[in-house]
């Protein structure tokens, strides 16, 4: 079905034409459309229009109205203050286009202008090491920029570039070949939680062994010579390694309520073939150049403390691969054989300086350029509620897993007090949809290059802009729905609209607005936003506008068009953010 224009742009467009028509020599003039707390909108763009011509903005601002004139759409639009225009919608406009928007499966939400290839970046675990909250971040976000891309119609190619190379797996492997039952498994269906166990015993013993032992220290390091020749022994014994990871990190992706597929995940060791080449590349081209025997990239921009320029390292002078040359293959292999023009990277705003010079690097080499761009999405650092990096009472690093389970398990005791007659099959369902979609929004609900303090207490209340307020408000629609007996949700346009009912008609046409935002700015939390303020359009409707005891039975049906409506939103914008919305909480 065809996308339905929003009253915004519809507005923008007769203001447009009409600005056009009284001053033929401003061209194609913008109006400066916004929101207005005196109207439905206003429109500033008059003023500055009729000072650059030498006009009198009141009087380009009449006859703007008179080109205008009247139609099914605006009610009223009035001049104000010094050239100001407060537009008002008819009612009858508002329902008739949420009435177009409910009969259309996306809601009347158009697909993307243009449309292309992304490659996003993210959700980046390392093999044999445990997920921690570190990892938190790069996983929600990805995932919801990956959902709200390909809801715009972008072809989305996910990238989990997990680290599974380095000199400690000579280590490990040297471990696993003197000790071949470390990874041994009673059962075919391992457990997450067992995987990781058994990583982490042997790479302790490993680590001891490594520490205490000059004899074992010699033979990993030759092991690591043997791995990276392609010893196909080694190989295999290092492949043992990424297979019982990845078992763990699909458990915790899985608990995320996240979909990842062995496809998606190619780590460190997926571009090892490609790194001689990349590098003579850039030496040939002179990008870069050999400074103390290492193969360098030096940048004007960028100095150390000391007021030296400090380089990109791509290749060391020992003949070893820094993360450089390993970060621009990747962008060689997804610009030429995926055929991306748009490579997004969910990585730690820590990581920026690096990113910023591959980047440039790679437009020096012309893998990048005016076609094919790349994107930093940088977050900021999980904070505990003394505003210092979350770690647990003995200092460490909160394992991910642990947090997720808490986070299920406090959800658990809300849903119990909201819903006392769930089996607790159910309640359990519900508590991880609740939990899981609090940690995620308490996340994604903030601009993803601030930091945030992780607050479970505050994530699963029923009060304040949080997953668990959202997700109610759609419980307490479907429950209307399911009382509403024999009355159907069906749109009256003819019908007025109370002032409640026009503010959540009017949010509710914003969504596809929205959702373009945040597919071009990479900012979901604009998306977490629009959905907090849609639950509270909602509230307000509820309290002021009763539903089923409404005065007539046209009323009640376009009211319960309007819940349906705004349930549908809440569901799909939620979804998009990868929180689900239960029935019944």
């Amino acid at each position: 079905m065809a996308s339905v224009p929003s009253l915004a742009s519809t507005v923008q467009q007769r203001l447009a034409d009409a600005l056009s028509a009284a001053l033929p020599e401003a061209g194609s003039a913008d109006p400066l459309l916004r929101r207005s707390d005196r109207a439905d909108f206003q429109a500033n763009g008059i003023l500055a229009l009729a000072k650059k011509h030498k006009g009198n903005p009141r009087e380009l601002a009449a006859k703007v109205v008179e080109a205008v004139g009247a139609d099914d759409v605006l009610k009223d639009i009035e001049v104000s203050g010094p050239g100001f225009l407060n537009i008002t919608i008819a009612d009858r406009a508002i329902t008739g286009t949420l009435a177009a928007r409910a009969a259309d499966d996306r809601l009347g939400v158009p697909y993307a202008d243009r449309v292309g290839t992304t490659v996003i970046d993210y959700a980046q675990p390392n093999v044999a090491k445990e997920m921690h909250v570190g990892h938190l971040r790069s996983a929600v976000i990805g995932d919801a920029m990956v959902k709200i891309l390909e809801f715009a119609g972008e072809k989305v190619i996910r990238r989990h570039h997990i680290g599974d190379w380095g000199t400690q797996f000579g280590m490990l492997i040297q471990y696993l070949m003197e000790h071949p039952h470390e990874l041994d498994h009673e059962d075919a269906d391992v457990s997450g939680e067992e995987a990781m166990s058994n990583l982490n015993r042997l790479y302790k013993a490993a680590r001891a062994l490594f520490d205490s032992d000059e004899e074992f220290k010699a033979r990993s390091r030759d092991r690591v010579v043997a791995l990276q020749s392609g010893d196909e022994e080694t190989l295999a014994l290092w492949q043992r390694f990424v297979d019982e990871s990845k078992i763990y990190f699909y458990s915790v992706f899985n608990k995320l309520d996240m979909e990842i597929d062995d496809p998606d995940v190619v780590g460190e060791s997926g571009y090892n073939d490609m790194l001689d080449e990349t590098c003579r590349l850039l030496e040939e081209s002179g990008v870069a150049v050999r400074s103390e025997g290492a193969l360098c990239v030096f940048f004007d921009d960028v100095k150390g403390p000391d007021g030296n320029p400090v380089p990109l390292i791509v290749k060391k002078s020992n003949g070893g691969y820094g993360y450089a040359a390993t970060d621009l293959s990747a962008i060689r292999d997804r610009v030429q054989k995926l055929g991306a023009d748009t490579l997004v990277y969910v990585v730690d705003a820590r990581q920026s300086l690096h990113f910023k010079m591959v980047f440039e690097t790679a437009r020096r080499a012309g893998w990048l350029n005016d076609r094919v761009h790349a994107v930093q999405l940088a977050f900021g650092t999980v904070l505990g509620k003394d505003g210092k990096p979350f770690k647990t009472r003995e200092g460490e690093t909160v394992r991910l897993v642990d947090l997720l389970d808490e986070a299920i398990d406090r959800a658990a005791v809300v849903v119990r007090e909201k819903s006392e007659d769930l089996t607790e099959a159910e309640v359990a369902e519900r508590a991880a949809q609740v939990g899981i979609g609090a940690i995620k929004y308490a996340d994604l609900s903030t601009s993803a290059s601030r930091d945030y303090k992780f607050d479970l207490d505050q994530m699963v209340s029923l009060n304040g802009d949080t997953s668990v307020y959202l997700q109610y408000a759609y419980a307490r629609i479907r429950s209307i729905i399911r009382k509403r007996g024999s009355a159907e949700p069906v749109a009256h346009p003819e019908l007025p609209l109370a002032p409640a009912e026009r503010a959540l008609g009017l949010h509710l046409d914003r969504f596809g607005e929205t959702l373009a935002d945040v597919a071009a700015s990479y900012e979901p939390h604009k998306l977490a936003a629009y959905l907090y303020q849609l639950a509270s359009h909602y509230t307000s409707f509820y309290s002021e506008c009763p539903v089923l005891k409404a005065d007539s039975p046209e009323q009640v049906e376009n009211r319960l068009f309007l819940c349906d409506l705004t349930a549908r939103t809440l569901h799909q914008g939620m979804a998009l953010l990868g929180i689900r919305t239960p029935e019944r909480l």
